[in-house]
């Protein structure tokens, strides 16, 4: 009452005042809490990755890939298609040839399309008689003239060249800005999200002649929303949803059981299951090629390359923990824009200096990186995102999950998560980042993002990570010294970079050129690095100075 009061005074005074006022409020009170108030508007409307993954399930089941002629007309391909029903989305993608994947509104469209494709005959060859939903295009009547302009232009599948990212990073205003580019051009794109469902999909056939109710998904980073255009396809095969697993039996005299083979171990079921599975992928499987069988991996898999796609496969099953990681970092991911825009650049970061690879040995991992990443945000003032161990006790009955004994419970509801306020910027928090890493006690400390906070480390390791869920093991235990001892030096290199003005101010060039790389564009460049070895060279020349006067004295002592 006498808030309205005086408001009422105020607008006594003059209605100009109170605009001015009630203005200056707004402001304040957006640049203080507008931005989480919107996050949190985002976050109660979020979707579950369960709810994410059942949606790209349902749309990859109605849809097929087709193999085109860089000459096909689309307005043609499109109305031959149609004949076979209403298309609900439809793009070109370019992989080994021009590919378009059709998602049908009715997946009776697809039996309907499947009458009408023929088994290609060809004298010297035989053909497996294996039906999928990967098809080819060869009807000549849907072909454009050589000369026609009318050639189809397929998705971008893979991100941009390193070089051709830091020009474009370089004409950006500010450095959130380029932060938030650089995410928006290296994360998978809707297209590509679907393409890596319908491979699922298709595997999903194969796998369904011996096991009719499995499912085979995508999982790590191609669902977890940090996937880059270009990484691989983790796919799990998923068994532990059949019909009467857990059904509970009536209380009768008698009942029915399947007879099944027995193994001696889970792994030996799941090695049994990948060596017929891959077996038919090799046989049968239409553009899959290099399929290997690596059976006595920690995590047994079939690994392949999917040709059609153009995706690197690694085919596991039962993988359950791996399932729980993804979901979670799927969930930090849609709390806070700023976490999955962190990840992203340092990512992007640690490939253009080596610190990651491609290539399995003693570089710091992806997920590694990732890990990192969210413990940082944790110990922030305020934290930016809660602990492992606070979503435990956020979670509800339906959210316990026990996994070969390892507690992997967390909530799921993204309404019962209640942020801190915390406005820093991405600027900020990156240079915090490195600042972070380049003095943290490696030589002590695990990190655990499970806790939020340091802890002493249990083994000799040079770096430790808790593995969320499987606590006793370390997810970067491949890492060595140097690697390590060259991650805190790339570090305090890059803060020493972000902490000078003039790198983080635009250079500006002339319209429509590419300006010289600040900010971000200039940690991506790895001649910024050798300058600054160079100069803290520099520095120790004192100490060199002394040494060389002490051998000298020893010289003259002779």
């Amino acid at each position: 009452m006498a808030s309205s009061l005086a408001v009422c005074r105020l607008n006594m005074r003059g209605r100009g005042s109170l605009l001015k006022w009630l203005k200056q409020v707004d402001t304040c009170l957006h640049r203080t809490i507008g931005t989480h108030v919107a996050a949190a508007r985002e976050r109660k409307g979020c979707k579950s990755l369960y709810a994410v993954e059942a949606e790209r399930q349902e749309q990859a089941e109605r849809s097929v890939l087709i193999s085109c002629p860089t000459r096909t007309n689309e307005k043609k391909f499109l109305k031959f298609l149609s004949r076979h029903g209403d298309i609900n989305k439809y793009f070109f993608y370019e992989s080994y040839g021009m590919y378009a994947v059709v998602e049908f509104a009715n997946r009776e469209s697809i039996s309907s399309l499947f009458e009408a494709a023929a088994v290609p005959s060809i004298s010297h060859e035989s053909m497996v008689p294996f039906k999928s939903r990967l098809l080819s295009l060869r009807n000549l009547g849907l072909a454009d003239s050589p000369n026609s302009p009318n050639k189809l232009s397929g998705q971008l599948q893979t991100s941009i060249p390193i070089n051709e990212l830091i020009q474009r990073l370089s004409r950006e205003e500010s450095m959130d800005q380029q932060i938030t580019f650089l995410t928006d051009v290296h994360q998978l794109t809707e297209e590509n999200s679907r393409l890596r469902f319908l491979v699922c999909s298709l595997l999903q056939d194969i796998a369904a002649a011996y096991f009719p109710e499995c499912t085979i998904k995508p999982f790590g980073s191609s669902v977890n929303g940090f996937g880059k255009l270009g990484c691989d396809l983790d796919m799990i095969l998923h068994l532990d949803d059949i019909s009467g697993k857990y059904a509970k039996m009536p209380k009768s005299d008698m009942r029915l059981e399947f007879q099944m083979k027995r193994v001696n171990s889970e792994r030996a079921v799941t090695q049994t299951i990948l060596t017929v599975i891959g077996d038919c992928v090799d046989q049968f499987g239409p553009g899959c090629v290099g399929v290997q069988k690596i059976l006595k991996a920690r995590c047994p898999l079939v690994r392949f390359s999917h040709q059609p796609s153009g995706f690197q496969c690694d085919l596991t099953a039962n993988n359950r923990v791996a399932m729980k990681s993804t979901e979670l970092l799927y969930l930090y991911g849609e709390l806070d824009p700023r976490v999955r825009h962190l990840v992203f650049t340092v990512r992007c970061w640690a490939r253009a200096h080596g610190v990651t690879s491609s290539i399995p040995g003693a570089w710091i991992t992806n997920f590694s990186l990732t890990i990192m990443v969210m413990f940082f945000l944790q110990t922030r003032s305020p934290p930016i995102i809660p602990t492992l161990d606070h979503l435990r006790d956020l979670a509800g009955p339906a959210d316990k999950s026990v996994i070969e004994g390892n507690d992997c419970t967390f909530v799921s509801d993204f309404s019962k998560i209640r942020l801190q306020s915390n406005t820093q910027t991405q600027e900020k928090l990156l240079w915090e980042f490195f600042e972070f890493y380049s003095t943290f006690a490696f030589n002590s400390m695990s990190i655990s993002i499970r806790k939020g906070k340091e802890q002493g480390k249990p083994e000799l390791a040079p770096l430790h990570i808790q593995n969320p869920f499987e606590i006793s093991l370390n997810v970067s235990k491949n890492v060595n010294a140097m690697q390590l001892e060259r991650f805190v030096a790339l570090c305090q290199e890059s803060a020493w970079l972000l902490q000078q003005g003039e790198a983080n101010k635009p250079k500006g060039g002339n319209e429509g050129k590419a300006s010289t790389p600040w900010g971000l564009a200039a940690l991506l460049m790895p001649s910024k690095v050798t300058g600054i070895k160079g100069r803290k060279k520099k520095r120790r020349e004192p100490a060199s100075e002394r040494i060389k006067s002490l051998l000298e004295s020893l010289k003259i002592t002779k």
